[in-house]
């Protein structure tokens, strides 16, 4: 799982050769610690066609206000350094995979 930031933002989202799914969370949010072992797993079994990172909303808000970010958790897929799909709240494994199909 990648560890996103401001400043690694670009680098490793709109510049990957590979779709990226970034979880926007906050420290605070029950919902994001639900579906963090989610997407460890999500990580663990697609990572060689899927990026998934991490983007604390609090630490690094500029990046979250620049993609309409207004709750936690939300689940951005990117491709080719645009939005694909939005996803708000925290879901099941299968209808998170449900709902990504055929981004990835």
């Amino acid at each position: 799982m990648i560890t996103l930031t401001t400043e690694n933002f670009d680098e490793r989202v709109l510049r990957s050769d590979r779709p990226v799914l970034v979880e926007f969370w906050a420290d605070w949010c029950p919902p994001c610690k639900m579906i963090a072992p989610i997407l460890d797993e999500i990580d663990a079994e697609y990572g060689d066609r899927l990026a998934v990172a991490k983007l604390n909303g609090d630490d690094h808000p500029e990046i979250a206000a620049r993609y309409n970010v207004l709750g936690f958790p939300t689940l951005n897929l990117y491709r080719d350094g645009e939005v694909v799909r939005q996803i708000v709240g925290a879901r099941p494994k299968r209808r998170l995979l449900a709902d990504l199909e055929g981004h990835f």
